[in-house]
């Protein structure tokens, strides 16, 4: 039976002092449950990244669908998505900042229970947030560009971590994962890679096909890849919050 569920939206501010929106939803409890940041792909908070935060929800987490770039701007043009992208990347303290000003406490959450998922560009910002040694208990990615800001640290970095990657993803190569695996083993973090057979990047996302024809980009849907991947993260997130 599907969990009854209530969504909002949030503004808060980041310490830049952009205003940003969240999308949140949460089971109707009358206790607080573990949270889970969504982090957007570089397309920005839209329907897609909603649908998640919806679909952590009906399973028993509040979700927060987070908005990184500022009044929930979205869009399918490759070229304006990747523009909004680098601009977040001029700072270090960029993604960290607008990332964690999400983690503002709502009443539903546990704050001790938290974790973070994230598609693409929001997977390299949850795998970042957790690099700065925020308090989360898991991180999981789909397709996600796994180069650190800053590496991490042994001690500092306290999620378990689980990379959902897809085999034939020409825009993080194998190679990256090797780097990003020994990142994680020097710093001493409990990690799995899975590599999804036949999967290209986007591979979680229905709507990859079309934007990818649309914009001249390597991705594509796969649906037994993104239920093998979600599967594998529910696993995670039930026993890391649980």
């Amino acid at each position: 039976m599907a969990v009854a569920i209530k969504t909002r939206e949030i503004q808060y501010q980041a310490k830049d002092g952009t205003t940003l929106i969240g999308y949140f939803a949460a089971p109707e409890s009358t206790q607080p449950v573990a949270g889970v940041i969504v982090g957007p792909e570089w397309w920005g908070r839209n329907e897609y990244t909603e649908q998640r935060a919806r679909e952590l929800a009906e399973h028993g987490f509040a979700a927060l669908a987070i908005d990184m770039y500022g009044d929930k701007k979205v869009t399918s043009v490759a070229a304006q998505a990747n523009e909004w992208m680098m601009q977040t990347f001029k700072d270090a303290d960029t993604i960290v900042d607008r990332t964690s000003a999400a983690l503002a406490a709502q009443p539903e959450v546990d704050g001790q229970r938290l974790a973070a998922i994230g598609f693409c560009y929001g997977g390299k910002v949850m795998l970042d947030l957790a690099r700065s040694g925020a308090d989360l208990k898991a991180v999981v990615t789909f397709h996600a560009n796994l180069s650190p800001q800053n590496p991490a640290q042994s001690g500092k970095f306290k999620a378990e971590v689980l990379v959902l990657h897809g085999e034939k993803d020409s825009m993080v190569s194998l190679a990256d994962v090797e780097s990003f695996k020994q990142e994680m083993n020097h710093a001493q973090v409990k990690s799995e890679v899975i590599i999804l057979k036949d999967a290209k990047h986007g591979f979680s996302n229905p709507q990859a096909d079309e934007k990818a024809k649309a914009n001249g980009v390597d991705l594509g849907y796969n649906a037994e890849a993104d239920q093998a991947g979600l599967t594998a993260m529910y696993d995670l997130l039930d026993r890391a919050l649980g």
